[in-house]
C-alpha cells in the first residue's frame, strides 16, 4: 500500500452530476464499452435515478478522492420486500457501482468504501445486503464476508 491523501465523501444531491458521470465510467469499464458507444439514455436515466433516490433517501453513495481527483465510488440502494422468516423487516440493500481507478487499486480503497456502505445499511436496521460480483471484485467481497447465494434466480428476457 502506498500512502495517499484519500478522502471518502458521502454524496449528496449536489453531487448528482459527478455521480452520473462516474456511473457511466463504471459501466464502460465493467462492460468493456468504448467511448463511441452511445450511453446518452443510460446517462439520462441514471441522473433521474439519483435525483429520485436522494429525494427519497433510498440510496447512499460514497465518492473517493485523492485530494480533488476522483479515484473511486460505491453505492447502495435500499428497497422493501415482503417480510420473511430470515428478514422480518423486509428491508434490503443492494451494493452497486463499486469502482476504483486502476492506478489506485490494492490500496484498501474498495474495502473501506464497502465498509462505509455496509455500515450505512446497518444503521438503517438492514441485515439483508446483496450484490453482484465481477470476477475481479469477488475476492474483495468474500474477504469482507459476502457468500454465494444459494436460492436466488434471475429471469432475463431474451
Amino acid at each position: 500500500m502506498i500512502s495517499l491523501n484519500i478522502i471518502y465523501k458521502k454524496a449528496t444531491i449536489d453531487d448528482i452530476v459527478l455521480l452520473t458521470k462516474t456511473r457511466i465510467e463504471v459501466l464502460r469499464a465493467a462492460n468493456n464499452l468504448t467511448s463511441d458507444i452511445d450511453m446518452d439514455e443510460v446517462e439520462r436515466k441514471t441522473y433521474e435515478y439519483y435525483k429520485e433516490a436522494f429525494q427519497n433517501d433510498t440510496h447512499t453513495a460514497y465518492i473517493v478522492f485523492e485530494d480533488n481527483k476522483f479515484v473511486g465510488v460505491g453505492g447502495v440502494s435500499y428497497y422493501q420486500v415482503m417480510p420473511t422468516y430470515h428478514n422480518p423487516s423486509g428491508k434490503k440493500a443492494y451494493i452497486m457501482n463499486m469502482y476504483t481507478k486502476p492506478l489506485y487499486r490494492r490500496n484498501g480503497i474498495a474495502i473501506r468504501t464497502l465498509a462505509l456502505l455496509v455500515e450505512d445499511a446497518k444503521k438503517r436496521g438492514i441485515t439483508s445486503i446483496s450484490l453482484e460480483a465481477t470476477e475481479m471484485g469477488r475476492p474483495l467481497y468474500e474477504k469482507f464476508g459476502f457468500v454465494q447465494m444459494k436460492n436466488e434466480m434471475e429471469y432475463i428476457e431474451t
